[in-house]
């Protein structure tokens, strides 16, 4: 269930700039997502790790969505940052559909 959780979170990190078309509650979403917004690398680093730790569709979603959003601490991992963060940085063209996913991803996870 935690992965499921840590995919909803930085999936509405992600997906922020798309919220508030989203009828009735997306100004509520806006707000929480740029609070998380705030704690954006810690929730990237424990994405990584939760996606790794659990493993599967959901594990693949959660590392996909850490790597965007831990872009930034990324070169400091020694040997394999530099590559790491290219990664990073060509996933983060697609970041607002890789937040829907996370999102959705999560959400089909707790039904």
């Amino acid at each position: 269930m935690i992965v499921e959780i840590t995919n909803i979170i930085a999936g509405l990190i992600l997906a922020m700039g798309i919220l508030p078309s989203i009828p009735a509650v997306g100004k509520s979403l806006e707000k929480v997502a740029k609070w998380l917004g705030r704690f954006q690398t810690i929730i990237g680093i424990i994405a990584i790790i939760v996606g790794i730790l659990y493993f599967g569709l959901q594990g693949i979603v959660a590392i996909i969505a850490g790597l965007v959003l831990a872009m930034g601490i990324l070169t400091s991992i020694p040997a394999v940052g530099e590559s790491l963060e290219k990664v990073a940085k060509w996933l983060g063209r697609f970041q607002t559909i890789i937040g829907i996913i996370a999102i959705i991803i999560g959400i089909w996870g707790l039904i």
